[in-house]
């Protein structure tokens, strides 16, 4: 018990910081000093008056493509054109780059806003992907998890199309698609948690299906009264950090626990992968600890995150085949 207690207690010294972190960076990044500067202003407002009295006849059909039109050119250009003026005025470390509109001045790419974040945003939407591949492979579909692990998956994928889409273009609709998506797989993961750890799957009991049902109904009325609250009440940006921040905690606390214990019941390395690659994305997450002006323009903190999550979720998928396998094999212990 003593040692149980000392386990818990370790995975919350761990996790807390997480959240510290998260919320204070996210209410920061919302400020932005670049775009209230008089030069960017007065920058904006000439490259319009110059530049846009024709429409967009102005704007390569390429980006036009990608929404583009020419205030949101000129926004761009002026972005580049007072950080590089401040930059030829002082060195950087006495003159800071400014972040405009909440993000960073961005070199784009093909029209993309922000392009390794994009790609890496691909990285992961393949790494779900491969991982339902090799599910449908080697997870037979009577297996009765299969279909919450199959879930989780198509969630994955979703979330990560609706990253790609809004570091593609940064508008409100790709925004709140992206929060929504991101939302919906971080409470998902929640909702598959207890029932693989508790089993709730089984029919071994009839009180289970119930259990699953409520708590099914309770997930559902939990995300829908979460993007009510966000569409049609306020777009609280804080609020929103910390429901999935808090989410995300309370699955990784009970899958680190479920790890620990399967680890000291099984003697068996692939027993403790959930709390590795919990610890694993923890790590990653404090990479957003470096904010810092995107190398060459396109790489930042928050690409490195990204990037960061491709490799925990690989290993996720082989945790999850792994312990199905072994569960059909007759061979696991009850939890």
């Amino acid at each position: 018990m003593r040692r149980a207690r000392h386990a818990r207690t370790s995975i919350c010294k761990l996790l807390w910081p997480a959240i510290f972190v998260a919320l204070t960076l996210f209410g920061t990044a919302q400020a932005s000093l670049g775009d209230r500067l008089p030069d960017f202003k007065d920058c904006v407002q000439v490259c319009i008056n110059s530049n846009c009295v024709d429409g967009n006849a102005n704007v390569p059909l390429r980006r036009r493509l990608l929404f583009w039109d020419c205030p949101s050119e000129c926004d761009y250009t002026c972005q580049h054109v007072v950080t590089n003026n401040r930059l030829a005025r002082e060195p950087e470390y006495i003159v800071p780059i400014l972040q405009f509109h909440g993000k960073w001045p961005f070199h784009r790419f093909m029209g993309m806003q922000e392009p390794f974040s994009v790609v890496f945003s691909l990285l992961n939407y393949l790494a779900h992907d491969h991982g339902l591949n090799k599910l449908q492979e080697k997870i037979p579909k009577e297996y009765p998890l299969r279909k919450y692990y199959m879930g989780f998956g198509y969630f994955g994928l979703a979330s990560w199309i609706f990253s790609m889409i809004f570091h593609t273009r940064d508008f409100k609709l790709t925004e709140r698609l992206d929060y929504f998506a991101a939302g919906a797989s971080v409470l998902y993961g929640l909702y598959f948690a207890p029932i693989r750890i508790f089993r709730l799957d089984k029919d071994d009991r009839p009180e289970k299906a119930s259990v699953v049902r409520v708590w099914t109904v309770l997930c559902v009325i939990a995300y829908l009264a979460h993007v009510s609250y966000l569409s049609f009440w306020r777009f609280d940006y804080t609020y929103n950090m910390a429901a999935n921040v808090i989410v995300g905690i309370v699955q990784n606390i009970m899958w680190s626990a479920f790890s620990i214990y399967r680890f000291r019941k099984l003697k068996r390395q692939w027993a403790a992968w959930p709390g590795l690659i919990v610890a694993w994305l923890i790590l990653a997450m404090s990479l957003e600890l470096l904010d810092f002006p995107p190398w060459g323009g396109m790489v930042d903190a928050h690409a490195l995150w990204h990037l960061g999550t491709v490799g925990p979720t690989i290993w996720w998928y082989s945790f999850l085949i792994k312990d199905a396998q072994e569960d059909m094999q007759g061979t696991h212990l009850k939890a």
